[in-house]
């Protein structure tokens, strides 16, 4: 009885292993209203298929400056068209994440 349990685990465990639960996509911004990233020839995403981190949107952050004063700064990093992104494919395909923008150069 155990080898045929020690099989059943053995399969299961290929199994999970041979399934990409994640990867990592590149692509190109082709459209930023709406938000439109180009993958391949074939596969654009919309924004429905897209998730943004801080990294890669505009946002206020709150800093102090030597004199111990805080402000509010705006970081402007949103996305243009034609930037290049790293994004991660969420288990599916169903989703990416655009976790940065490619430094190019």
């Amino acid at each position: 009885m155990t080898d045929i349990l020690q099989m059943f685990k053995k399969i299961a465990i290929d199994a999970i292993t041979a399934q990409k639960l994640t990867n990592v996509v590149h692509g190109t911004v082709v459209n930023t209203s709406p938000l439109q990233v180009q993958v391949d020839q074939k596969l654009i995403l919309n924004e429905d298929h897209l998730q943004l981190t801080r990294a890669v949107k505009g946002h206020e952050i709150e800093m102090s400056i030597d004199n111990g004063a805080k402000q509010i700064y705006t970081v402007y990093n949103g996305l243009i068209q034609g930037d290049k992104v790293t994004m991660i494919r969420a288990h599916g395909g169903q989703q990416y994440l655009i976790i940065d923008k490619e430094v190019v150069k």
